[in-house]
């Protein structure tokens, strides 16, 4: 029996997600959780096979620093992220804090039960998008924006200053600087606006 704990912030979605799952004879659903800090505590404490995780929540722990604390734990159940963003920095940082796959939230019913049960026997399971995606990174390396950078991008589209992302990032304002000088050169463009632009253009960010 595979016993699967599901972490999104929407109820309806979380309703759903028992829907489908309850028919399967080799699957549970042990609980499903509101928030990322609650599936870290309950992957503590039950026997979890699988987590099925939203990468954005309303709280301050996302879904990405959730993976990471589980995937530390000792007898750590396997992360399938399941979420509506396909970014970069979304993607790299997932599987960097361990995640077995990547699944987009209209992956076919058919497919998300093959993928839980695929992670159960450590295997991985990626949304074909987030594949292109990959093999993108992999045939054009130096056009694609580190998570780094993808981070510094991201702060630069909500308006903040050099300064303000060097302190929310715990970086320099030189640091800040060369990634977005970087950045421009990576993404072909003289400017924040026009970086932010084909930032989200390309999918780097969100």
């Amino acid at each position: 029996m595979i016993r699967l704990l599901l972490a999104d912030d929407h109820p309806v979605v979380r309703a759903g997600l028992r829907a489908l799952f309850a028919p399967e004879a080799d699957i549970e659903v042990v609980a499903d959780v509101g928030t990322a800090a609650e599936a870290v505590d309950l992957a503590a404490r039950e026997p979890i096979d699988v987590v099925l995780m939203d990468l954005q929540f309303g709280g301050a722990m996302q879904g990405v620093d959730a993976t990471r604390l589980i995937r530390e734990q000792e007898n750590a159940p396997f992360v399938l992220v399941l979420t509506n963003y396909e970014t970069d920095a979304d993607i790299l940082g997932a599987i960097e804090a361990g995640a077995s796959g990547y699944l987009l939230k209209d992956t076919p019913p058919a497919e998300l039960l093959e993928a839980v049960r695929a992670a159960t026997a450590g295997q991985s399971a990626l949304a074909p998008a987030v594949v292109t995606r990959l093999m993108s990174r992999v045939q054009m390396p130096n056009q694609q924006l580190t998570r780094r950078e993808a981070e510094v991008l991201a702060l630069v589209a909500e308006g903040k200053s050099n300064l303000e992302i060097g302190r929310q990032l715990f970086l320099s304002e030189a640091t800040v600087k060369s990634h977005l000088a970087r950045i421009f050169s990576k993404l072909d463009v003289g400017s924040r606006t026009a970086a932010v632009a084909k930032g989200r253009e390309t999918g780097a960010i969100r």
